[in-house]
């Protein structure tokens, strides 16, 4: 019976050691071809015959990248990680702060504005896109980085998520501090904040990844190559008289790095974060 036993487990583990393996391989495709591509030059990558690895391998498609003027990679990398750097941390603290006064301020109205905060989440983008642009360009936005960062310092589905996580946070925990003499914004700053630290993390690389990925919003704004970010520049690759795939491919390496960093460091703070919002069954 236990050699029946084992010889079940064993098959149970094979089973899932073999799924998981084929997953992995699934998701790890799109990098592989990636990075494949990037190596390549234009005509062993339009060929028709396929091959798993080029036989000469062209780094020079990754040093073209920021030898070219027109393109300014450096500088659009730089440009888009200041925007991610600020918008990150700056718009995860105001949604963990309004959070905040949403949980545990009673104020009068709050219900409505919670209301209204939920609301914004069901209005399309595209309806504001046009009247935000108007806004921020009458401002002299317009080819800056403040007016690609602004816009975006507000997130609602994170100011959701933050007030699950304080609506949670035990009470007793903020009696003592009022006991000390805390006002609210004591009580927030000395032990609500101090106490979401993974949800900063997790909400903060999200916003990370999603300033990082942001493409139409900096390329209505940031016109002009001084304000372009890594995405702008990456469009560049594809136009209407030229397509440059190894390029292509060579600058979408480069511009995945640091988001494949950010995700391998935080994972742990995402899963965490997310576990603790109020989403979990």
């Amino acid at each position: 019976m236990s050699t029946a036993r084992g010889l079940s487990r064993t098959v149970r583990l094979s089973a899932r050691g073999l799924l998981l393996g084929l997953l992995m391989t699934v998701f790890l495709m799109p990098f592989y071809l990636m990075l494949r591509n990037a190596l390549m030059d234009s005509e062993a990558l339009t060929s028709p015959g396929w091959t798993w690895w080029p036989s000469t391998m062209h780094f020079e498609n990754f040093t073209s990248l920021f030898n070219d003027p027109a393109l300014a990679m450096g500088r659009s990398l730089t440009n888009s990680l200041l925007i991610a750097a600020i918008t990150a941390p700056v718009s995860t603290l105001i949604a963990s702060a309004a959070g905040y006064a949403f949980a545990r301020i009673p104020v009068p109205g709050r219900g409505v504005l919670l209301a209204l905060v939920v609301a914004t989440l069901m209005i399309p983008g595209s309806v504001t896109f046009v009247p935000t642009f108007v806004v921020v360009g009458s401002m002299g936005g317009v080819n800056t980085l403040w007016g690609i960062i602004v816009p975006g310092l507000f997130n609602p589905f994170a100011v959701l998520l933050f007030r699950n996580f304080y609506l949670q946070l035990p009470a007793e925990i903020e009696e003592a501090g009022r006991l000390d003499g805390l006002g609210w914004f004591g009580l927030y700053r000395r032990i609500a904040l101090p106490s979401s630290g993974a949800m900063l993390a997790s909400l903060g690389a999200l916003a990370f990844i999603d300033s990082w990925n942001s493409f139409l919003w900096p390329l209505v704004i940031g016109q002009d190559p001084s304000a372009w970010t890594a995405q702008i520049a990456l469009s560049t690759f594809l136009t209407a008289q030229t397509i440059n795939l190894p390029g292509l491919f060579a600058g979408a390496v480069v511009t995945i790095t640091p988001l494949v960093v950010m995700f391998l460091v935080a994972q742990r703070y995402i899963v965490e974060g997310i576990a603790t919002s109020g989403l979990k069954g």
